[in-house]
């Protein structure tokens, strides 16, 4: 059928979106070693390398944060199209953006991680200080504190971080990555 080799050599976009401090990027690079070790070809889009180069360009507004995403979303469709699986670990607050992304990715390419834990978790981790420095309103529109966040309604899964240990956490998501794998082949 024309176009069956394009959507078999496609690779998948692993989208891990959820509150700062919430595990993302320890779960996206843990995943990401895995895969690796098991000779599969990855790249890792974290929202804070991206916030320094391609996006330095943005703020925080609601506006920014959509063209952040759009941006991050068209880098992970032009690595999955080389065959990639492309992890991205970023907050990604707005459901319509992500939902944009899954969109304008083949069918059963998008994998949405909701990488969950309570904002009181998220605060308490808080590694960069950026909790501590939004609730001193020193950051506007920070997620989760002055700026919405908009869980997933249907996420591939759900990884609750304050229940597990990273082991725990990012086995699921290697496993889900595998089983789309493992469905293109069949």
């Amino acid at each position: 059928m024309p176009g069956d080799s394009i959507t078999r050599d496609y690779g998948l976009v692993v989208w891990l979106t959820g509150l700062s401090g919430a595990g993302k990027t320890t779960i996206a690079r843990n995943v990401q070693r895995l895969l690796a070790q098991r000779g599969r070809r990855t790249y890792l889009v974290d929202g804070d390398i991206l916030r320094t180069g391609l996006c330095s360009d943005l703020g925080y507004s609601l506006a920014d944060r959509e063209e952040n995403i759009r941006r991050a979303g068209e880098v992970a469709a032009m690595m999955a199209g080389m065959g990639l699986i492309c992890l991205v670990a970023l907050i990604s607050p707005l459901r319509k953006s992500r939902d944009k992304i899954r969109a304008q990715l083949p069918a059963g390419r998008f994998l949405e991680v909701f990488v969950n834990a309570p904002l009181e978790i998220c605060e308490q981790r808080d590694p960069k200080g950026l909790y501590a420095r939004a609730r001193r309103n020193e950051l506007a529109n920070f997620t989760g504190i002055s700026s919405p966040y908009e869980p997933p309604l249907s996420p591939e899964i759900e990884i609750r971080t304050d229940l597990r240990n990273v082991k725990q956490c990012m086995r699921p998501v290697f496993e889900l990555v595998e089983q789309a794998l493992a469905q293109e082949s069949l």
